[in-house]
């Protein structure tokens, strides 16, 4: 089975090479500042530039500066297709909105199914304030398959992801504890408990966490993630890109 190429920009900005081609995860490549009510305390690794041409822009959501900033926005113009939540494909005049297990087939070298997959930016009780979010699985015949998670903080919701797509080989989970303020200590992406959890769900699958650098909000970045696991005997269930690697994957 073909080993995926991937590259971590920044947050949660990861560059996939698949079946022939080259899908961006939620693009943000802004300098660091304060960016609305939250705080980015670094720039990408890699420039828009340097990413070069992109295919796909699987896009969590668009609300949220953290994962769609300005120069992100800006590049969804240079992509055929930007695929996101419904109410992000009526904001957005590139993207493609997808519902819940709705599909799209990206035609390359091989087709590429992308399913839109369930996920939930918090607490149910938060979701009118977060937003719709969604995740996302990549199958193209004879490479691994794909679960990116996006925003999403529900163990849950991952698990009927799990029902339907019990194969997934490489699971990108966006973690870092993200919280704010206005909604104190209410989980808005996954813990480190809860990303071992999904990991748990495909126990073979290439576990990697991701949105765990960069910005402020994160409760739980990058170290204090890495020290949980290595506290729950589990390190070796990780595989830890650092930002600007470039690294293939099982």
């Amino acid at each position: 089975m073909p080993r995926v190429p991937v590259a971590l920009v920044g947050g949660p900005t990861v560059l996939i090479e698949y079946a022939g081609l080259r899908l961006l995860t939620d693009p943000t490549f802004d300098p660091p500042g304060p960016v609305g009510n939250l705080t980015k305390l670094a720039g990408p690794a890699l420039s828009r530039d340097e990413v070069g041409a992109v295919d796909v822009v699987l896009l969590s959501h668009d609300e949220h500066e953290d994962n769609l900033d300005v120069t992100g926005r800006a590049m969804l113009d240079d992509v055929l297709h930007v695929l996101t939540t419904p109410e992000g494909g009526e904001r957005l005049e590139r993207a493609q909105g997808l519902s819940r297990w709705d599909q799209a087939i990206i035609p390359g070298d091989l087709p590429v199914t992308i399913t839109a997959v369930p996920a939930r930016h918090g607490p149910s009780i938060v979701k009118h304030v977060t937003g719709q979010v969604t995740g996302f699985v990549l199958e193209a015949e004879g490479w691994p398959t794909i679960y990116v998670s996006g925003d999403n903080s529900s163990v849950k919701k991952a698990a009927k992801v799990a029902e339907r797509f019990p194969a997934v080989g490489i699971a990108i989970v966006f973690a870092g504890a993200a919280k704010v303020k206005p909604l104190g200590d209410m989980l808005l992406t996954a813990d480190a408990e809860r990303a071992s959890r999904i990991g748990d769900l495909w126990p073979t699958a290439t576990l990697v966490p991701v949105h765990i650098d960069d910005w402020a909000h994160f409760s739980q970045p990058r170290g204090d993630l890495l020290a949980w696991f290595e506290a729950a005997g589990k390190a070796d269930r990780l595989t830890v890109l650092e930002r600007g690697e470039r690294r293939t994957l099982a």
